[in-house]
């Protein structure tokens, strides 16, 4: 069984910054790649962040140079800071860890439960 626990959200100012924390934990070979997604109200889940194992990592543009995601292999821990937020940052965000458990031949894709972050004055 794997879990990704997200951590981090909440209410904060535009301008203001936050970060995110998702782990993952129980019986887990490899973990390829982590990213953070997101969902507003009405809206599409949409691809935030994203970074491999070997630190290579990807973002949607309308975060670049606003967030940074980064990982810690030791920990099975993805990060997301998130600093000079907006109003349209505000969605649901989840983690999703692209991994091979023990139990599995084959890699999948396993997901949080999701955190609330919400820019407003």
């Amino acid at each position: 069984q794997v879990q990704l626990v997200e951590s981090g959200g909440g209410l904060v100012q535009p301008g203001g910054s936050l970060r995110l924390s998702c782990a993952a934990s129980g019986s887990i070979f490899s973990i390829y790649a982590m990213a953070w997604y997101r969902q507003a109200p009405g809206k599409q889940r949409e691809l935030v962040a994203a970074i491999t194992s070997d630190g290579t990592t990807n973002y949607v543009s309308s975060v670049k140079g606003r967030f940074t995601v980064s990982r810690d292999g030791a920990k099975n821990t993805v990060y997301l800071q998130m600093n000079s937020l907006k109003p349209e940052d505000t969605a649901v965000y989840y983690c999703n860890a692209h991994l091979l458990a023990h139990t599995s031949r084959t890699p999948f894709n396993y997901w949080g439960q999701g955190t609330q972050v919400t820019v407003s004055s």
